[in-house]
């Protein structure tokens, strides 16, 4: 866990490298653009950076940006393995395992791959564990670094909690999430003092920081609008300037999580991000008051997985 500092910002490169995002409305950057992108963020103190094999050119694009520089951390994921059938044999499971990191360090340029997580957090234990030995002999043999998990909910973070080997632990998290206090995820990682925590999804794809209701998926029990007037009003009392720089104050003021990991898709974005991190985290009393005054949401809306089409 890390000691006092507050939480880092990690820039998160899915929209480098697609079309992504809820409230995203400038697609995917150019191939210049993106370069140019990375090149500003690690200029301006950024120094982890998130990508996966499935997040498109994303991989590719980060690979040539930071080749030359040093004192940079990429965190990767493996492929969803989506090709392999349910019953493959433990030969198809480790050559697939096998191809996606050989084209993770090609893609990144790199020897070594500092962090890896599972996409999918079954992985662990799917195609009779097949998946999860072989990274661990790829952690021993020095191709990779330190090994985790991108979790999509609390019964995926408990479950590679139990696994000592986990040392990294990507997980969404926002104001309005109420499932990891209450499950006793946050106490467990707590606990845990060799863990790396990143929270991604701070502003919800977006949708806690766009001002605009109709944007937000339609789901039974969810007032975009009155839940937007909140965080302005909230914003306002605690002298943020924005709901995004509230969300941001929030999720970094929390002393259990060492990265917040954001995606941006512009400079623009980059430089907003930039600026905000660079304001103090909200402290623990006015994290602990802003979650008895938002509303409580329904589950469904905390994973974009669950939204309607």
């Amino acid at each position: 866990m890390r000691d006092a500092r507050p939480a880092e910002l990690v820039l998160g490169s899915v929209q480098l490298g697609l079309a992504y995002g809820a409230a995203n409305r400038t697609g995917m950057p150019s191939h210049g653009a993106a370069l140019k992108l990375v090149h500003r963020a690690a200029e301006g103190g950024i120094t982890k950076f998130d990508t996966a094999r499935a997040y498109g050119d994303s991989e590719n694009r980060l690979g040539e940006a930071l080749e030359a520089r040093s004192g940079i951390r990429t965190v990767t994921k493996l492929s969803p393995l989506s090709d392999l059938s349910p019953d493959a044999s433990r030969e198809e499971v480790r050559e697939a395992v096998d191809r996606s990191v050989w084209a993770s360090l090609l893609a990144l340029r790199r020897a070594r791959l500092d962090c890896l997580l599972l996409h999918r957090a079954s992985h662990m234990f799917d195609f009779r564990g097949a998946v999860w030995e072989r990274l661990l002999e790829h952690l021993e043999d020095g191709t990779i670094l330190s090994l985790g998990v991108s979790v999509q909910n609390p019964a995926e973070t408990l479950s590679a909690l139990d696994c000592l080997d986990v040392s990294h632990i990507q997980m969404p998290f926002n104001l309005l999430d109420w499932r990891w206090r209450k499950s006793g995820v946050i106490e467990r990682i707590v606990r845990r003092s060799n863990l790396t925590v990143h929270a991604r999804s701070v502003f919800l794809q977006g949708l806690l920081a766009s001002g605009d209701a109709s944007v937000w998926p339609a789901i039974k029990g969810v007032n975009a609008p009155e839940i937007l007037e909140t965080l302005k009003w909230l914003a306002e009392q605690f002298d943020r300037e924005s709901a995004a720089d509230l969300c941001l104050a929030y999720a970094r003021g929390q002393n259990w999580i060492d990265g917040v990991v954001v995606g941006m898709e512009t400079e623009n974005q980059l430089d907003v991000n930039l600026r905000l991190s660079a304001r103090p985290p909200l402290s623990a009393d006015d994290c602990a008051e802003i979650e008895c005054r938002v509303p409580r949401v329904p589950a469904q809306l905390l994973n974009p997985a669950e939204w309607p089409k």
